[in-house]
């Protein structure tokens, strides 16, 4: 059942996993994510996941979705536990290690801000957002 407390990408803020959301809730917080991500020039990604696959996948679905250039994987050794992947646009570097513990979802921060006008060159960050958010 969805959170009736996630209205916006704020609300995310607050939790150690990704929450299950609507159709009319994922489509609002995709719709806010990518309207804020258009004030950056690059971006960190981090997500919790499963396994490498799973975190492969998510990252693959957002770099296709933002018609990103793919990044590099430093090691293809597939972990079947619990991971966190670290992916670092500005290098193309894609890091990921066994990591038991976590949530599930993946965090977003902006860097580079575009206008003068938003301060400091990193942004915030966004999430935990669902894994499939950007799965078509």
């Amino acid at each position: 059942m969805s959170d009736p407390a996630i209205t916006a990408l704020a609300d995310l803020n607050r939790l150690l996993s990704a929450p299950q959301l609507s159709s009319s809730e994922r489509k609002g917080l995709k719709s806010e994510l990518i309207a804020e991500m258009n004030k950056f020039a690059w971006f960190t990604v981090g997500i919790m996941a499963p396994s490498s696959t799973d975190a492969m996948i998510c990252l693959r679905d957002l770099e296709l979705a933002m018609g990103w250039p793919a990044m590099q994987l430093e090691d293809e050794t597939p972990i079947d536990s619990g991971v966190f992947l670290k992916a670092n646009q500005s290098t193309g570097c894609i890091r990921i290690r066994a990591e038991a513990g976590l949530g599930e979802g993946f965090l977003i921060s902006g860097h580079q801000a575009e206008s003068q006008q938003l301060g400091p060159q990193s942004g915030p960050t966004w999430g935990p957002l669902p894994l499939d958010l950007f799965h078509n």
